[in-house]
């Protein structure tokens, strides 16, 4: 064993008896689900049913989705393996439990302490283990291993920062990562930093995110908003917006009243906080987590909920995408607007999508602002989308998606009653 890996080990081992005690004081405030504390402490899971079983980690929205689409297709190519999803933020919960596949379970990650990891571990007892981007957690993928369970990590995605921590303890990564059965990177920066922490080749199909349709919406509540709240207006949708972005964002439109607005947070929660902006800057708005009906005298629609996003998308003219102008987030996926043809505005600090950015902004898909006044001129004279540039983009959106299944389909058994019907 590594011997960062051991110390590691060691360390959350004497601090696990503190785990219930900081899971509730994170439950306390609003970070964690009381009804779901024993599932981080991988205890009264629900049961397993016999036969093949993969599991699908990813830390919030982002990885979810993902997963969300590789599970779906994997169980269209193995009806009878049964899938559990885990994630680790109440948002990532909040939507598997309106999209998950019927047959599948979705639980809260266990904590990575070795007991908690031992413990998940032995009740699912997985076949396969799949974790998403970049979820190293030690305990969990050594006592996966121990267990004999393969393992694979897809669509990773690794920034120059964290391959730099990682090198600190290249020994453990290389321990732990290095004898996956299967790793594939959602770009080359990334695999080539893989590459110079375990020393093996490691495979680009390409980013997952390409291969996720936009997000639907409800075509009522479309119509309804349409004539009740953009009224002919041009709407200015804020999306994925963190602290510091919304106000970046009402600055930028301060002068253009004539504008329907929507902000989206990226984490519901901070509804309040976004709240009490709009009543300092005395702009009237309908808040969609109180239920409030919104109508042409509402300047905003705070889009404080969850699983919306295909909704406030199509009303947009333009898009202000989050996660660009607030330092040490990297941005978002674009894909969701792009492909719904809306011209989309987005920061300059975009590193966890760095060559999906570059590849959209050089075809005019996408373009960077770096202040409030960039963005009201954005806002003002948005990009022009091409139509031909998006089909394109969609032409080869699914290879990375198969790509993942071609390379993770053979590491699944085939349930018996498959397996009868193949040898007959």
């Amino acid at each position: 064993m590594a011997p960062a890996l051991f110390l590691y080990r060691l360390v959350t081992r004497l601090l696990a008896p503190l785990a219930r005690l900081v899971l509730s004081d994170r439950a306390r405030k609003g970070k964690e689900d009381y009804l779901r504390l024993n599932e981080r402490l991988a205890r009264n899971l629900p049961p397993r049913r016999p036969g093949p079983l993969v599991w699908l980690h990813g830390a919030s929205v982002g990885e979810s989705r993902v997963l969300l689409e590789l599970g779906r297709r994997l169980i269209a190519q193995r009806p009878g393996v049964m899938l559990v999803f885990t994630s680790q933020t109440l948002t990532s919960a909040r939507l598997m439990g309106k999209e998950i596949p019927e047959s599948a379970i979705h639980a809260m990650a266990p904590i990575d302490t070795p007991m908690a990891a031992r413990r998940f571990i032995q009740h699912w007892r997985p076949d396969l283990c799949v974790f998403a981007e970049g979820e190293i957690w030690p305990n969990l993928i050594h006592e996966a291993g121990k267990a004999g369970a393969r393992r694979a990590l897809v669509n990773a995605r690794m920034t120059d920062a964290s391959a730099k921590g990682w090198a600190r303890a290249r020994g453990m990564f290389r321990a732990l990562t290095g004898r996956f059965d299967v790793i594939l990177a959602a770009d080359a920066d990334t695999a080539a930093r893989l590459e110079g922490l375990i020393g093996r080749h490691v495979r680009v199909p390409g980013n997952l995110k390409s291969a996720q349709s936009p997000p639907d919406a409800n075509p009522a509540d479309l119509a309804r908003l349409t004539t009740s709240f953009v009224a002919g207006r041009r709407c200015f949708v804020a999306a994925s917006t963190h602290p510091g972005e919304e106000e970046m964002f009402l600055d930028a439109i301060d002068r253009m009243t004539d504008a329907a607005l929507i902000i989206v947070p990226r984490h519901p929660e901070r509804g309040d906080e976004i709240a009490a902006l709009l009543k300092a800057r005395r702009l009237p708005f309908a808040r969609r987590s109180k239920g409030d009906a919104p109508s042409p005298r509402d300047r905003v629609i705070l889009a404080d909920t969850m699983g919306e996003m295909g909704l406030w998308l199509r009303l947009a003219s333009v898009v202000y995408l989050g996660g660009g102008n607030t330092p040490d987030v990297g941005g978002h996926n674009p894909l969701e607007p792009v492909r719904l043809r809306k011209p989309v505005l987005t920061g300059p600090s975009v590193f966890n999508f760095a060559s999906m950015m570059d590849d959209l902004i050089a075809r005019g898909l996408v373009r960077t602002v770096k202040d409030s006044g960039d963005l009201a001129a954005g806002l003002a004279a948005p990009p022009v989308v091409d139509e031909a540039a998006v089909a394109a983009l969609e032409a080869d959106a699914d290879a990375p998606m198969i790509a993942t299944l071609d390379a993770l389909l053979p590491l699944i058994p085939k349930p018996l009653f498959e397996a009868a019907g193949t040898d007959r």
